[in-house]
């Protein structure tokens, strides 16, 4: 009769680390995707307005200076944003809250398409935002337009990492 093969605790360790390691990381990506009690899903969209990503849905209310909408951003995996494509009413104040998934560290840069794109100094951002980290920025969609949003970190706006926000009223 062949003896079974030696167990080593080392072995077992890391495999207990590394499920404590994923429930960890399924648990947070949860609490990005899910708003807190509603169970209703919050990527793009905000606390109970019907505004999902990139329509408005019945009792829409607009973020206000006092009160703004929030819309959560995740930066990641890769070199891209979800959603990528936001609706705003014009003249709203919006508080994005970005989230990494993903080792790679990301920024968020929002303001008129054209000082995005170029990455104008003084447009409003958000930088080093580290994996499983969240950053909040609040802008108010007073101008014109068009808007946008990008990562400006070294390689990632050439690989597409950037967005479109689109005016409603």
């Amino acid at each position: 009769m062949l003896n079974p093969p030696a167990r080593h605790p080392a072995s077992r360790l890391a495999l207990v680390i590394a499920i404590v390691a994923l429930v960890a990381a399924t648990a947070a990506l949860t609490a990005v995707l899910v708003g807190p009690g509603t169970g209703l899903p919050m990527m793009g969209g905000s606390h109970g307005t019907g505004m999902m990503g990139g329509s408005y849905g019945t009792g829409f209310v607009p973020g206000t200076a006092a009160s703004p909408r929030v819309i959560r951003v995740t930066a990641g995996p890769g070199y891209g944003f979800s959603p990528s494509t936001i609706s705003v009413a014009r003249g709203e104040t919006v508080t994005f809250l970005v989230t990494t998934m993903g080792p790679t560290a990301h920024e968020f840069m929002v303001g008129p398409a054209g000082a995005v794109a170029a990455d104008q100094a003084g447009t409003p951002e958000i930088t080093d935002v580290a994996m499983m980290q969240t950053k909040s920025l609040t802008f108010t969609f007073d101008g014109p337009g068009p808007y946008a949003f990008a990562c400006h970190a070294t390689g990632h706006y050439e690989a597409g990492m950037r967005g479109v926000i689109t005016l409603a009223g």
